[in-house]
Parts: structure tokens; sequence; C-alpha cells
């Protein structure tokens, strides 16, 4: 009777810890804000992304500009100088795609601690409301 009863009481023990605590359900508010936080991120990467490929036209510019002038070819430097301004202004755009993207995660964040905090105060006012 007593094996009996062990046994049941370890193999519910051993159930309870191999499966662990319920997951939590997250919040609309916290949802939002971990659907914001991840595009924030994912814009931001290609914000890198365009900064470089702007930074690497803007050098290839320049040295074809560097060669136009070394070999007297006047075509050639305006190439370079028009490529050289068109890698400026690509790295310049990436880099105001990456502020937003660091804006668009900031507010992710801040809703998300929102939806926390409205399932903290409801949670106070459910225990509140059962003194």
């Amino acid at each position: 009777m007593i094996r009996s009863l062990l046994r049941t009481a370890l193999t519910f023990a051993a159930m309870a810890l191999i499966t662990g605590h319920p997951a939590r359900a997250q919040t609309p508010a916290e949802t939002e804000g971990n659907r914001m936080e991840r595009k924030g991120n994912a814009e931001e990467k290609a914000a890198d992304a365009e900064k470089a490929r702007g930074a690497r036209t803007e050098k290839k510019g320049k040295a074809l500009q560097k060669a136009g002038v070394k070999n007297d070819n006047k075509a050639q430097e305006e190439s370079g100088k028009r490529m050289k301004k068109k890698g400026r202004a690509m790295e310049k755009e990436g880099e105001a795609r990456s502020d937003a993207a660091e804006q668009m995660e900031k507010s992710g964040n801040d809703a998300e601690k929102a939806g926390v905090e409205a399932k903290k105060a409801s949670a106070k006012a459910k225990a509140e409301a059962k003194k």
C-alpha cells in the first residue's frame, strides 16, 4: 500500500518537473511590442547593409575619379564624381532608415513594457478583489 502510494507520488512529481511551468499568455500589447521590435531589428539590418553598399559605391567612385584625373580622362573623372555623390546619398539614406528602425524598436519596447504593466495591474486588481 505504501509502496504503491510512494510510486504514484514519485510519478506525479517527475511529471511535474518534466512538464515545467505552463507558458504564460502574452497580452496584446506585449505581442504588438515584440512584433514591432522584430520588425525594427530587420529594418535596421537592411539599413546597415544599404549604408555599407553606399560606402562601397562612394569608394569606387573616388577610385574612378582619381583614375580619370591620372589618365586625363574627363568623362571618367565626371563618372567617378557622380558615383561618389550617389554613394554618399545612399549612405545617408541608410543612416536615416537606421535611425527610424531604432525608433521603431524603442517603440516596440515601450509597448511591451506597457503590456507587462497592464498585466501586473490586472493581477493586482484580481488579488485585491479576492480579499
